[in-house]
């Protein structure tokens, strides 16, 4: 029905006949000749309607905004002084001959170009006219540039595309699963993956030795701007290797990705251990963008008159640890006030701070409600965390872990209002990571999932896993966590040991994952691989706010589809198939409502 897209057409093209078809973006009526800005997914062209064409003139009179049309015209130069140097077709337009409505339309529930004056709710109800926006086609196709690029290295690597099953067995993995019922099996339930973990490592017994998928996940879980859901993950696998290896693959594939995809050749990706990370970042997924780094005080706040940094400082899960930040004396007690409320989010009681306006006063140079409690290690403290004049420190004292998450979400919150990044790009690989930690409750769990294989033995595991490391690797982008990965346990002995130290019992571990435990005594190559998660990375290189901007049809926060209106209820007679009964309609029928 056409025979070029809107955005295709130049200069190169003047005085040939084109065809075009797609939506009235804008409709002008200037002196009694229309123009028509036509849209397709490829961009706008200019389209000219003359009343000397009867017909043409008439149903271009007739269209609106969002109006479907055909139109057949000639290519021409745009007059001198019309010319529009911003559109990539801006120095043509098309002087049609014919005008097709194909199709009417509703007046639409918002301008694709006053989109920023609904909420999101509108625009996600009407996610078929929010897609139409040239920023969502722009942020769809350069996703499906990336799966290309992906799917081109990777299958160049010897790796082989295979599905894994959507509908399995409930596996603990960290995350909530989603249950279907099953009508065949009364009683018996599905789970939709949280990701191919057992499957692709089963896949690597089976002697497949490189493995890839493009394949969505689902976790039951608390949303934000970066999590949805059923989101999709890059998942890659290989036998016979290494860290290094994974960690060489996966890096040349962003390498080539962001090469081929946004022209940028990304820096060396650094390696840091999980323990440095926290000291210094407070994060396992630091923005080295930007310049700050935590310092520990600890020892200097242990003998202290002022309980808030001495108590932390003398437990043995305490922190004391402090945040400069250079030039920032010019911070309004506003400002600090507004810091102080956005680290109590994080379970911080309150934020410290020393306003370096002189050193050379000594104390009388200082401004804060602290220093008079720490007169006899002020200078040495200064000193430790390098301050100068004109700097304000801010300071975290409390349990390490609330310490770590308060003062990393102030840096890189500091960073983003005081905008001191200091490069575009900033990936990094964070290694060493502790095998299991203590959130808490009555046992340790996995930092990662039970399948990462520990840097260790048996013997050394069974005797302070505590201690123990793992064989795991996060690539981290910009602050974000792109992907993570592991060597897994090929060993039925050791993996049998793991999920012991995990509370998972012998009956529980044959329940779970009874086939996996079979399939590690036949043979289980050494292995390993990683899984990015694709809507972040597309997130990331699209400069996108969230990563419902990616995807073509997100779920809202409360992880519901307002355009399908999911999820819904059924009807009885399904339910009764599922040998289902809700427990609030018995409730109501017995009450006789």
């Amino acid at each position: 029905m056409r025979s070029h897209y809107c955005g295709q057409l130049n200069e190169t093209l003047v005085d040939q006949t084109v065809t075009l078809c797609g939506w009235v973006h804008r409709r002008r009526d200037h002196g009694g000749v229309i123009f028509l800005d036509m849209r397709d997914r490829d961009g706008l062209a200019q389209v000219v309607v003359d009343p000397d064409t009867a017909a043409a003139f008439a149903n271009a009179d007739s269209a609106r905004n969002e109006y479907v049309l055909r139109i057949v015209g000639r290519v021409r130069l745009r007059p001198e002084g019309t010319q529009n140097a911003k559109m990539p077709t801006g120095l043509i337009e098309v002087l049609a001959s014919e005008v097709e409505v194909l199709n009417t339309a509703a007046t639409p529930p918002f301008q694709l170009d006053e989109h920023g004056k609904v909420g999101e709710e509108v625009r996600l109800k009407h996610r078929y006219i929010d897609l139409r926006r040239p920023e969502m086609v722009d942020n769809l196709r350069l996703r499906s540039r990336i799966t290309h690029s992906v799917r081109s290295f990777l299958e160049g690597q010897g790796f082989l595309d295979i599905e894994t099953p959507v509908l399995t067995r409930a596996t603990p993995e960290g995350a909530r699963d989603y249950l279907v019922p099953s009508r065949t099996h009364p009683g018996s339930f599905f789970a939709l993956p949280q990701s191919p973990q057992l499957f692709k490592q089963l896949l690597m017994v089976s002697g497949f030795d490189r493995y890839y998928q493009i394949a969505k996940c689902f976790r039951d879980e608390d949303l934000r701007a970066d999590r949805q859901p059923e989101f999709t993950q890059i998942d890659l696998e290989a036998s016979f290797v290494s860290e290094d290896d994974i960690m060489a693959i996966s890096e040349s594939m962003v390498r080539q990705l962001f090469r081929e995809v946004l022209d940028v050749e990304l820096p060396v990706f650094p390696r840091m251990a999980w323990d440095e990370a926290m000291n210094r970042y407070g994060s396992d997924k630091p923005d080295l963008r930007i310049p700050l780094m935590l310092t520990d005080v600890d020892d200097l706040m242990e003998k202290v008159d002022f309980k808030v940094f001495s108590a932390p400082a003398n437990a043995e899960d305490g922190r004391v640890a402090a945040l400069k930040v250079p030039n920032g004396a010019v911070l309004s007690r506003k400002e600090i006030d507004d810091y102080t409320k956005f680290v109590s989010i994080y379970g911080a009681k309150g934020l410290a701070w020393i306003k370096v306006n002189d050193r050379s006063k000594g104390l009388d140079g200082l401004q804060s409600p602290i220093v008079k409690f720490m007169k006899n290690v002020v200078e040495e403290l200064l000193d430790r965390i390098g301050a100068e004049d004109g700097d304000l420190v801010f300071f975290g004292a409390d349990k390490a872990r609330i310490v770590n998450e308060s003062l990393g979400a102030l840096r890189v919150k500091l960073g983003e209002d005081l905008n001191l990044y200091t490069r575009d790009w900033a990936p990094l690989w964070v290694v060493d990571f502790p095998m299991f930690e203590d959130d808490g409750s009555a046992r340790l769990q996995a930092l990662h999932h039970p399948f990462t294989a520990p840097a260790c033995d048996v013997e050394t595991l069974k005797a302070d896993p505590v201690a123990a490391l793992s064989r795991a690797y996060d690539m981290v982008l910009n602050g974000t966590e792109l992907g993570g990965g592991s060597i897994r346990i090929h060993d039925r002995a050791m993996q049998q040991t793991v999920l012991e130290v995990l509370g998972i019992g012998e009956q529980q571990a044959r329940e779970k994952f009874g086939f996996l435990l079979d399939a590690l005594q036949y043979g289980a190559p050494p292995h390993g691989g990683l899984a990015f998660g694709l809507d972040r990375l597309v997130m990331l290189m699209t400069g996108a706010r969230s990563i419902r901007e990616v995807i073509a049809f997100p779920k809202t926060q409360s992880a519901a589809c307002l355009m399908t209106e999911a999820p819904s209820e059924v009807d009885a007679e399904q339910l009764k198939e599922l040998n289902i009964r809700l427990r609030h309609k018995a409730k109501a029928e017995s009450a006789g409502e």
